[in-house]
């Protein structure tokens, strides 16, 4: 990323600067601005540093001329803490305090940031020349002992060898951190700014991105330089980037798909309720369009006008359904849900067809969960385990079942939907619960169309009450009450938070990306891409409430662990995230991922392999080696220009340039065509994708409109 330092600007003037600015420090000590309005200005969705140097503040604030020195001196620190403070309030996302600030105000400002989610740096400034590299080597030792989230270190170049001493700060964190040092080697992965000013050091401001730095500085024009050597924005970025693809959706917010989490599961509740139910905003893909196809299967009338879906259903009971074969087509969330309403509403045995990807997926765990209740699933190839085609035989047994959730949630929900149909009460107990938000999606669902479930959660208070993590949740508990009728309902369909990560990464990667309808409050599990891209250090915003427009815009991304467990769908995008974030992330839910489209876990490693992606699993974990979008253009380039790819990784700490281009396959999974296609954007050659049609499983107009948000 390329940081532009305003000065000397009104808040005007700065408003109209930010709109060329990918980033930008704000020089606090240099632009006139009152409380009022340094609030309003870090409210913006560009990534901003607050800087406000002592100094500055001591020779140039008018009212201060007067004081003595060492009161002018105190002065000038306290107005520059509460200039930053106020900054950090209003949503800096980082703060730059100089190391020769004293000791409590940099306590005082360092905990402003760390309340306040804002990255904490201590800066050391050299105007006379460089020091040695042992003496260097202290300065950022001191900084990381005061508390240092990142460490800027800038010195005057008089030569190269002024130079290389400053450069060498990053491999010796690299050192530092394979020596086992976490203090100093957290600064390997994008924690260390340092370069050189002066006309010696003018190259070394786009070296340290080469080198791992977050960021570098430059100046808003030719004649705004705040240090000498300091680049132009606009040469600075033709440097960079040349003529680099990015993603930008000015023009129009991006629209995305119905959820089909929540359309499959609303579509086979108006088909089994009493009465006409309407579901508006509906959005067709291959899933849905089974989903409305099962639904006329067992006997329901369906409409469908543009994005308003009518069902008239059949008002179910147990033994009402004599059809003898129901086809899911690929979707493997259908089978799941239809294999216990079948086993209860069929007074025979029901043979299930598939297509596609689904007659070679196991569905694993199903033939014990209906055991447990009563029920058998045949597997017409004679297989032991669940797999298309197959034949359920019920009616389910009601009571008392244990069964084990770690397959995933999806049988659950399909029990779910099918014991209130029973003549007496059940009681479900969940063993080592996956997928955990979509269990809740259904029983949002069943609400709206009056089936009520009492459910508990062993070690998940603490998540529905303080935000806490699924994973402790050991155990959940349902009590389903027989006889119930489902009712019919008018409801508004959710839009689609696993089709939207595809864009707000690209969107965080890349450029910008502005996404309308999405709800923030969503039950959904996928909307946790955006803790997950909090975490990674993109720049996101949304306005007008829960259902407002989501904007998300490049800033400098590092490295991230989450547990995926409970979103593997996910998985293959932000491993494409992990791969231009500055580090090792770690992304734990590996086992989820065996029985969809693909093996997803190993399609992933394949995948990032074939880019040249340090990728490996290590247990449940997959660990992937990141690298920022810059530092693999300015590798990539200096690649290019020496003798060997190898020597240009070793000057630009071990980097590899972009992404590998070529013919890639998809697997037949509508998740890795998405992923691929958003790595394509930083590949060093087209990608060329195999059945690129699969996305018409979830998001048929997803390449189309990938390809509109694409800018050259």
């Amino acid at each position: 990323m390329i940081c532009t330092t305003i000065q000397n600007l009104t808040l005007e003037q700065i408003y109209d600067a930010l709109d060329s600015c990918e980033m930008a420090e704000i020089r606090l000590d240099r632009c006139n601005l009152d409380p009022k309005e340094i609030a309003e200005l870090f409210t913006s969705d560009v990534p901003l540093v607050a800087t406000c140097r002592i100094s500055e503040v001591a020779a140039k604030e008018p009212s201060l001329q007067d004081l003595p020195q060492q009161s002018r001196e105190i002065k000038a620190m306290q107005m520059a803490e509460k200039r930053l403070i106020r900054s950090i309030e209003a949503g800096a996302r980082y703060v730059d305090v100089e190391i020769e600030a004293q000791k409590q105000m940099s306590k005082r400002v360092r905990g402003a940031a760390h309340e306040n989610g804002t990255v904490f740096i201590r800066s050391y400034h050299d105007f006379e020349g460089t020091d040695s590299f042992e003496a260097l080597k202290a300065v950022v030792e001191k900084c990381v002992y005061h508390g240092a989230d990142m460490v800027k270190i800038v010195t005057m170049a008089h030569s190269q060898a002024d130079v290389d001493k400053v450069m060498a700060l990053y491999s010796w964190c690299r050192e530092e951190k394979a020596s086992g040092n976490d203090r100093i080697g957290a600064l390997a992965d994008g924690g260390l700014i340092a370069f050189c000013m002066g006309e010696a050091g003018r190259g070394s401001r786009l070296d340290a991105l080469r080198h791992g730095a977050p960021y570098t500085y430059a100046s808003l024009s030719e004649g705004e330089s705040a240090a000498p050597g300091q680049w132009p924005a606009a040469e600075m970025a033709k440097a960079a980037y040349g003529s680099f693809p990015f993603i930008g959706t000015e023009e129009a917010p991006l629209s995305m798909p119905v959820s089909k989490s929540f359309a499959q599961r609303a579509i086979i509740a108006a088909a089994l309720a009493e009465g006409t139910s309407h579901l508006h905003g509906y959005t067709p893909c291959g899933d849905n369009e089974s989903a409305l196809q099962v639904a006329r299967s067992l006997g329901a009338q369906v409409e469908v006008d543009g994005t308003e879906v009518t069902i008239t259903g059949i008002a179910a009971s147990s033994g009402c359904v004599a059809n003898p074969l129901l086809h899911v087509g690929e979707s493997g969330l259908l089978a799941r849900l239809m294999i216990p309403v079948m086993a209860q509403l069929s007074s025979s045995a029901v043979e299930f067809q598939a297509e596609k990807t689904l007659l070679s997926r196991p569905l694993t765990g199903s033939k014990e969960i209906m055991e447990a209740f009563g029920a058998t699933i045949t597997s017409m190839n004679g297989a032991d385990v669940a797999q298309m085609p197959l034949t359920v035989q019920g009616p389910l047994k009601a009571g008392r079942a244990e069964i084990s959730g770690k397959h995933g949630s999806q049988m659950i929900s399909g029990l779910l939907m099918a014991l209130p149909f029973a003549d007496k009460n059940s009681s479900v107990i969940v063993h080592e619960p996956k997928s955990i938000p979509y269990t809740f999606i259904t029983l949002e669902v069943l609400k709206k169309f009056g089936i009520k479930i009492g459910n508990d959660m062993l070690g998940g208070q603490d998540f529905i009450q303080s935000g806490g993590d699924w994973s402790l949740c050991t155990e959940m508990v349902f009590k389903v009450k027989g006889g119930q009728k489902y009712k019919a309902a008018d409801i508004d369909l959710e839009r689609d938070w696993s089709a939207a990560a595809n864009f707000l990464v690209a969107g965080a990667i890349f450029g910008k990306a502005e996404l309308e309808g999405l709800d923030t409050t969503s039950l959904q599990a996928d909307l946790s891409i955006m803790d997950i891209l909090m975490d990674a250090g993109a720049s996101l915003s949304q306005l007008d409430g829960d259902k407002g427009n989501i904007t998300v815009q490049r800033a400098p991304l590092k490295s991230f662990s989450v547990d995926a467990s409970n979103c593997p769908d996910l998985f293959p995008i932000i491993s494409v995230l992990a791969t231009f974030c500055q580090g090792t992330s770690r992304i734990a839910g590996v086992g989820r991922l065996a029985n969809k489209e693909s093996d997803r876990a190993k399609a992933i490693v394949e995948m990032l392999t074939q880019m040249g992606v340090e990728v490996s699993v290590e247990g449940d974990e997959m660990v992937i080696e990141g690298h920022s979008l810059a530092q693999r253009l300015l590798s990539g380039a200096a690649s290019d220009n020496l003798a060997t790819g190898a020597a240009a990784a070793g000057q630009a700490g071990e980097a590899p340039g972009l992404l590998r281009g070529g013919r890639y396959t998809s697997h037949h999974d509508h998740r890795m065509v998405m992923a691929l296609k958003v790595a394509s954007l930083g590949a060093d050659s087209p990608i060329e994708i195999d059945d690129e049609d699969c996305v018409a499983k979830s998001f048929p107009q997803f390449n189309a409109l990938f390809a509109c948000a694409v800018r050259r």
